[in-house]
């Protein structure tokens, strides 16, 4: 979460050209790219502390191997931004580019990835279909012979969110955004196709523009004015072994395909976690539950780690849509209310480019990629258009 020391407790003021709700990463993305064009009076509503949701995770991965063309452009812009970002807000977001590996254990999924290589490749990324003896000599933790081949993509990698939350919050406060923690939206009111007002436990803000970064809680603010998003909050759980005398061997994020298992190296440990089956429900109460599934995966394709030494452990959520993409758009019957949510998982890798995506609507600007995709909309249609298979 965003460091105690930073203040940024401030008097909920009574009109705003516009209302971001959620003080997430998508939330303090959007308003910076908002703020740094000039775009005054902009409030942040947060019911917890900054950070405090799906973005409190001690590490996520950022990267472009994707499968589908509008992914892998979102996750190259935002990779581009993470590389340069120490720089740019003055913030260490622990950057680490030690590259996503992608495992294959069938014959179907080394050929999706192979595909994928190709659609990666032609947008400009660096990617390497290796065979099993050269995923296990880039992971030493694998077992060949249980792999058909890996994806391998050396750009990517992992940084911390807070830190990046961090980042936003502090150059958004330069810029004179308004931010209200610990506040609660209780209804967005509007008049026929107009928003009006957002209303809080602390009062009315008058606004005509409303962007949703609510993450797992948007459903909610988007029946407030009858405008569908379908994203449900799903637990989600990893753990952190014990810290050791002599650090692990570098490893890249490693994913594997037929299980969702997945690992990287933390500090001197590692993080593990597997995308344990779980109902969709507002609980993120810790358990060990997922511990059977990853040992079971862990035992064909990473057996050294089967049964690991944890001493920590997170749970939050991911916020899923029913195809596992994003919503970024304007509501069709609704101007002036804007969404940027249901990351199912990939947000943190994806805020800086969906926030400069979001905030190209909010302009009417044309923007770096079509953001038709990932419209809401889609949802009415047979055909989502959406095709991504490298999600977990």
């Amino acid at each position: 979460m965003v460091p105690l020391d930073l203040t940024y407790t401030a008097r909920q003021p009574d009109t705003a050209d516009v209302v971001i709700i959620g003080g997430g990463v998508m939330g303090m993305s959007t308003a910076w790219q908002l703020a740094a064009r000039g775009i005054t009076n902009i409030v942040v509503i947060e019911q917890s502390t900054l950070g405090s949701g799906s973005s409190a995770k001690p590490l996520g991965g950022i990267r472009a191997n994707f499968s589908d063309p509008s992914n892998v452009l979102l996750g190259k812009r935002s990779l581009e931004a993470y590389y340069r970002f120490e720089d740019d807000f003055g913030v260490d977001i622990e950057l680490s580019r030690v590259g996503y590996l992608f495992l294959a254990r069938t014959g179907a999924e080394l050929e999706q990835l192979e595909s994928s290589a190709v659609t990666q490749a032609n947008l400009g990324i660096e990617t390497h279909v290796v065979s099993p003896g050269e995923a296990a000599k880039i992971n030493p933790f694998l077992n060949a012979n249980a792999l058909t081949g890996a994806s391998f993509t050396p750009n990517d990698g992992h940084a911390a969110p807070a830190k990046v939350v961090e980042g936003y919050t502090r150059a958004c406060l330069a810029l004179g955004v308004t931010i209200l923690d610990r506040t609660q939206v209780l209804d967005v009111q509007r008049t026929g196709d107009s928003v009006d007002a957002v209303i809080t436990n602390r009062g009315q803000i008058r606004t005509s523009s409303v962007i949703c970064a609510a993450g797992a809680w948007s459903a909610a603010i988007g029946e407030m004015v009858g405008v569908d998003l379908p994203v449900e909050p799903v637990r989600r759980m990893i753990g952190l072994t014990r810290q050791q005398p002599t650090p692990y061997p570098q490893i890249p994020f490693t994913l594997d395909l037929s299980t969702t298992m997945y690992f990287h190296n933390f500090y001197n440990g590692l993080l593990l976690g597997i995308s344990h089956l779980e109902k969709s429900a507002f609980c993120r109460e810790y358990s060990y539950e997922w511990l059977k599934e990853f040992d079971a995966a862990a035992s064909i394709c990473a057996p050294s780690l089967e049964n690991p030494d944890l001493e920590a452990g997170w749970s939050g959520y991911y916020e899923n849509t029913p195809d596992h993409n994003a919503l970024i758009g304007e509501a069709s019957d609704l101007p002036g209310f804007f969404y940027i949510t249901g990351f199912s998982g990939h947000g943190f890798l994806q805020a800086p480019a969906a926030g400069e995506l979001v905030t190209d609507l909010y302009e009417g600007k044309s923007s770096f990629m079509d953001p038709k995709p990932f419209s809401a909309d889609r949802f009415n249609c047979a055909d989502s258009g959406l095709r991504e298979v490298n999600i977990i």
